[in-house]
């Protein structure tokens, strides 16, 4: 691989354009660069998620989704380029139901909280939807190989199950939501 960055500021970028893994060059404000930044993003916060006291194996999880994302961002960077499969799909699918099994069913809406690591799959389950939703604008435009938003959609249901398994993990439980009563503020 090389030493693939040898200079951070190249001052190319200067004009407002930037360049994709292809040798071409957007404007830093297009589609494809918003929906790649959300996913950089979003990686950036699982990786502050794994600064935190966590689990072996939801560390170990966490790690795998990072370079899926990282792989996610190389696709989104190259047009036409796949590295996504339905694989990665399913082993989000395969996670999510391990960790939903020894979860109580819901009966309430519940609020993003609890513990700190709880609280930050949350938020980044809130990105993995920003990002998702940057995806399907992408793909009004141009062809966006449907793994990708598969992916975004499944690991935003992972990070919720994560957040109720970590609040556990934690001795907590759901912040559990509550109607205000009718003459409440």
């Amino acid at each position: 691989m090389g030493h693939r960055l040898s200079r951070i500021a190249t001052r190319t970028g200067d004009d407002g354009t930037t360049g994709l893994g292809d040798g071409s060059r957007v404007a830093k404000d297009c589609p494809r660069i918003h929906a790649l930044g959300e996913v950089d993003e979003l990686n950036s916060l699982l990786g502050v998620l794994l600064a935190e006291t966590l689990p072996d194996d939801v560390r170990t999880l966490l790690d795998h989704v990072q370079h899926d994302l990282f792989d996610l961002g190389g696709e989104v960077c190259i047009p036409g380029y796949t590295m996504v499969t339905e694989a990665h799909v399913l082993r989000l699918d395969d996670a999510l139901a391990h960790y939903n099994a020894s979860l109580p069913p819901l009966k309430e809406f519940i609020l993003p909280g609890g513990s700190r690591a709880a609280s930050l799959a949350h938020l980044a389950r809130t990105v993995a939807r920003r990002a998702e939703r940057a995806i399907v604008t992408l793909a009004h435009q141009e062809s966006i190989h449907p793994p990708v938003r598969q992916y975004l959609n499944r690991l935003s249901d992972l990070l919720f199950v994560l957040g109720r398994h970590l609040n556990r993990c934690a001795g907590g439980s759901d912040v559990l939501w509550k109607r205000a009563k009718p003459g409440e503020a």
